[in-house]
């Protein structure tokens, strides 16, 4: 009798399990598939972010050699689809490209719009922050004070690569504005400055000079000598950037 009894117990509980087996196998088998599909989604959108990569490294290369032969339309095209493309480093640096192309032709606010895309799809500072100073170097001689601050302001924050050539646009935009004190100011933390090229501390002293000179040419010595100032390199892709190939560019073309 006790041995019914257990064998019927061992049947009862087989069919607990089964039943719980059937109830919840549904919800794993669909974890599972979740799981595949997540699985999937990265992998294609690895292989797809690399292929992209490879594509525009690939145009954005044969750009640069078109424009190094002087076929600067060939390169206006390639660097155009390089634009459009998801690696957001290349499409970054081609939209810088498209903006010295803009500015070669006097085509200022088409310059600063291509810029500024630059500034918006840069992966980081380093790109970013090099297309946000050529566009305030564009805008020095016709944007006012208070647009060109608001332009320079995050780029003259701790750690950003570009602090000192920042700091001197943003002198010469107050001499423009008629604001020399302020203008004398950024000037001597320039010429102080580690962080600043030789030829920044040069420049800053020679306005300061200017400006302790009172002369009544100031404002345009002061700008031409500004505007004279070597912009921001268009950096190789990979230069500081992990896992990118590494590539010779132009200057700031």
């Amino acid at each position: 009798m006790v041995d019914v009894f257990e064998e019927v117990e061992e049947q009862l509980r087989s069919d607990h399990y089964k039943a719980l087996a059937l109830k919840f196998l549904p919800w794993a088998l669909g974890a599972l598939v979740v799981a595949l599909a997540i699985y999937g989604g990265v992998v294609g959108y690895t292989s797809y972010r690399e292929k992209a990569a490879s594509k525009a490294s690939e145009s954005y290369s044969k750009a640069l050699e078109a424009f190094d032969k002087g076929d600067s339309l060939e390169a206006k095209a390639l660097w155009t689809e390089v634009s459009k493309s998801p690696s957001k480093v290349y499409k970054s640096l081609a939209l810088q490209h498209l903006g010295a192309l803009r500015l070669s032709a006097d085509d200022t606010a088409g310059a600063v719009k291509f810029f500024d895309q630059s500034a918006a799809s840069a992966p980081d500072p380093l790109i970013g922050d090099a297309a946000l100073l050529k566009s305030a170097y564009v805008l020095l001689d016709t944007a006012s004070l208070k647009d060109m601050q608001a332009r320079l302001d995050p780029l003259l924050k701790e750690g950003r690569p570009f602090r000192a050539e920042a700091r001197e646009v943003l002198a010469y935009a107050k001499v423009m504005a008629g604001d020399l004190a302020g203008a004398r100011g950024d000037f001597v933390v320039l010429s102080l400055s580690p962080d600043a090229q030789d030829g920044s501390r040069e420049r800053a002293r020679a306005a300061m000079s200017l400006i302790d000179s009172g002369s009544a040419k100031l404002t345009p010595a002061v700008v031409k000598a500004a505007l004279a100032a070597p912009l921001p390199e268009v950096i190789s892709p990979g230069a500081g950037l992990p896992g990118m190939p590494q590539q010779q560019g132009p200057n700031a073309q």
